[in-house]
């Protein structure tokens, strides 16, 4: 066996270098250089004409193409993120915050499929193969078509993988994953590599469908290097927050279908359990007028979600005052409060302004914007809007209401729930149709929202 060899990767691109580095000339991060040492490879040289075509080039109107049959695995918020289903031969990476839900998500899924008579493996890398079946019978996930290993070796995995060719199989997790013939650390960045590349091959060849689990890094990212989204055919990143019951499985990359699909489930004692219409469980019950809230209409992915914004503007004891936003963007916030102090004459400078998107839903669509600054309206005025009311609008910095995209949809969910009267855009009027015992009125501006939504 040959010496050796010593290289220096970059662990945010994957970039390599003979020597150590302080900043990647890739990328141009700091401090991301880690040493790894490889075995050598023995090369192989061959003249022209060698080489075996065993796939020689073809025109491309030759090529038998198709739809890929999907498998659905009963999951529907899973299947519709998917596009539809899991496509065999596919690989997905699955990431998202610790305890965020993804292994829970992932062995429903599996579970689903073995339930339909359909061999499946679950590659359990961090946990024993007890603890596993413990999560599985608190979800209902037993299966005798759903086999269980704990191993961590790549050669051994990929060995159980072509010998039992399951439909699909989850490898729980990918940083854990090592291969004999690297000599550097699990979770380092040639393993992860070699690892997922590994993994997708195989999958292709054999027609099983690979999950991967990632861990995620501080900003939210998958960790390890780009080239791990590249080579996977799926990116989807479960989110939401940790200590709220509702979780948002959103597609990043999808080759099979649309990145505009999200899937929203709930997480209780019996796993993740799916929300069929969001809508109902972000708003609360509506029983009488208050003051300082709001009810908007976002879409998340294809769908309209509405959800309540609540404002609280009280006067501050401090010299400095305070500006707290919970699901919503801060920066934003802050440019609504200068408009409503500018062009509407709100003395908010001295106020404590606290916002809430109720339910822990995360929301930051420009068209939720007027809604926000209603509802810090509504709470500075001490006036209540009407629980009937949906306002929809993005603000502009001259106080304008600009017109949104998919005002019918957001309109026709609006009424689906009760609603009977809806502010928006006056541009939004024009060849909008408008559903049966639905109002909508037009504004201009956020001082004619005001006079509409307090009258």
């Amino acid at each position: 066996m040959g010496k050796v060899r010593v290289r220096y990767v970059c662990q945010q691109c994957g970039a390599d270098s003979g020597r150590w580095f302080g900043r990647c000339v890739a990328c141009g991060e700091w401090n991301t250089c880690v040493e790894e040492q490889t075995s050598p490879e023995a090369k192989q040289t061959r003249r022209a004409g060698e080489w075996v075509k065993a796939n020689p080039p073809q025109p491309i109107t030759e090529v038998v193409g198709g739809r890929e049959d999907r498998i659905e695995t009963a999951i529907g918020e899973f299947d519709r993120t998917l596009g539809g289903g899991i496509v065999p031969g596919m690989a997905a990476l699955v990431g998202g915050d610790p305890g965020i839900g993804k292994s829970t998500l992932l062995l429903q899924g599996v579970a689903q499929l073995a339930f339909s008579g359909m061999k499946t493996l679950y590659v359990s890398a961090e946990e024993s193969p007890r603890q596993t079946r413990m999560r599985a019978q608190r979800i209902g996930a037993l299966s005798d078509e759903l086999y269980l290993i704990s191993e961590s070796n790549l050669d051994l995995i990929c060995g159980y993988i072509e010998e039992m060719q399951p439909v699909a199989v989850v490898v729980d997790s990918v940083q854990t994953i090592f291969s004999p013939d690297l000599q550097s650390a699990p979770g380092s960045v040639a393993q992860v590599r070699e690892s997922s590349a590994k993994l997708v091959a195989l999958g292709k060849r054999t027609g099983t469908s690979i999950f991967l689990i990632g861990h995620v890094t501080k900003e939210g990212t998958v960790a390890g290097p780009r080239v791990l989204e590249h080579i996977v055919d799926t990116v989807l990143y479960l989110e939401g927050e940790q200590h709220g019951a509702f979780r948002i499985l959103r597609a990043a990359k999808n080759r099979f279908g649309s990145t505009n699909e999200i899937g929203i489930f709930e997480m209780c004692d019996r796993g993740m359990v799916e929300v069929d219409n969001p809508s109902q469980v972000f708003l609360p019950e509506r029983e009488a007028d208050r003051e300082g809230t709001a009810i908007v209409c976002t879409i998340e992915g294809t769908r309209p979600i509405l959800v309540e914004v609540q404002a609280l503007v009280s006067r501050s004891n401090f010299g400095y005052p305070q500006r707290v936003a919970t699901g919503f963007d801060a920066r934003r916030m802050a440019i609504l409060i200068a408009v409503l102090e500018k062009r509407s004459g709100l003395q908010l400078g001295a106020e404590d302004i606290f916002l809430n998107v109720a339910g822990g839903l995360r929301i930051d669509e420009p068209a939720v914007d007027l809604g926000v600054a209603m509802a810090m309206a509504s709470s500075f005025r001490s006036r209540q809007m009407s629980r009937d009311t949906v306002v929809i609008g993005e603000v502009g910095l001259g106080g304008e209401v600009r017109a949104v995209s998919q005002i019918e949809r957001r309109m026709a969910e609006a009424r689906k729930l009760g609603f009977t009267q809806c502010v928006a855009a006056k541009t939004n009027l024009s060849g909008t149709r408008i559903p049966d015992g639905l109002s909508l009125i037009g504004v201009q501006d956020v001082d004619a929202a005001q006079d509409v939504v307090f009258s």
